[in-house]
């Protein structure tokens, strides 16, 4: 890319309590120099939700407007919380920004819709930082969406800051512990988790395919901004989804 040449903008909103969304989706997105990532947040943080079962959708259309300022080509939210309360909130909420910026809006939770019914998976290996009870939920609400958890792994965290401090190494292990069970894919449901750069290391040993939520997010925020180019394979076999 020449340097007079304007960079297509991705504007990513992600909670104020995480410090994985950016880094990864910045790392990601190293080697394609005609994407220019801009991100915001949202105040999610501690242990408390102030909207334990909906969106802070007014807080995600200010944090929406903000960034509707940089002219992106679109507006993800890169949260997981959609899981647990049920992606119809996701769909609404991309709808909302839409309609308040005019620009194309999706969410991790969308993208991970269209790729299990693209490839017609149901049995999900799942990996996440959580307490038992957020897990028992994110669990139930996954087999509304006609999922099955035949396997998962959670550490007991409730901070949302702490589930960054997961080391590489133990989710690593949480993901060859649920792949014993053969799950269709290894599902990683956290955004302040940082399994992205562990995903394609995992499936070269188990052979199933490992989905981590932040890298779903960015594969969203290229599909609605019309980008085809997808990030290497050093990223896992998510990438290779071009259309979905």
């Amino acid at each position: 890319m020449l340097m007079h040449e304007s960079p297509c903008a991705i504007a990513t909103i992600t909670p104020s309590g995480n410090t994985v969304v950016e880094r990864t989706t910045i790392a990601m997105l190293r080697d394609m120099p005609q994407v220019a990532p801009v991100f915001s947040r949202l105040p999610v943080h501690g242990t408390q939700d102030m909207f334990p079962d909906s969106y802070d959708v007014e807080g995600m259309l200010s944090a929406a407007r903000l960034l509707s300022h940089a002219g992106p080509a679109a507006i993800i939210w890169n949260g997981s919380k959609g899981g647990a309360i049920g992606f119809e909130h996701d769909a609404g909420l991309a709808a909302r920004i839409t309609a308040e910026t005019g620009i194309a809006a999706d969410t991790s939770g969308l993208m991970l819709q269209r790729l299990m019914a693209a490839h017609g998976f149901q049995r999900i290996g799942l990996v996440t930082p959580y307490a038992a009870p957020y897990q028992a939920r994110l669990a139930a609400r996954l087999a509304m969406q006609g999922w099955h958890v035949v396997a998962e792994s959670h550490l007991g965290m409730t901070d949302n800051l702490s589930y960054a401090s997961v080391p590489f190494a133990r989710i690593m292990e949480q993901a060859r512990e649920v792949a014993h069970a053969r799950p269709d894919v290894l599902l990683a449901w956290c955004t302040n988790y940082a399994a992205a750069p562990v995903c394609a290391a995992v499936e070269n040993e188990t052979g199933i395919p490992f989905w981590d939520a932040t890298a779903l997010g960015v594969l969203a925020g290229l599909r609605a901004a019309g980008i085809t180019t997808r990030p290497g394979a050093a990223w896992g076999s998510l990438m290779r989804h071009a259309a979905c």
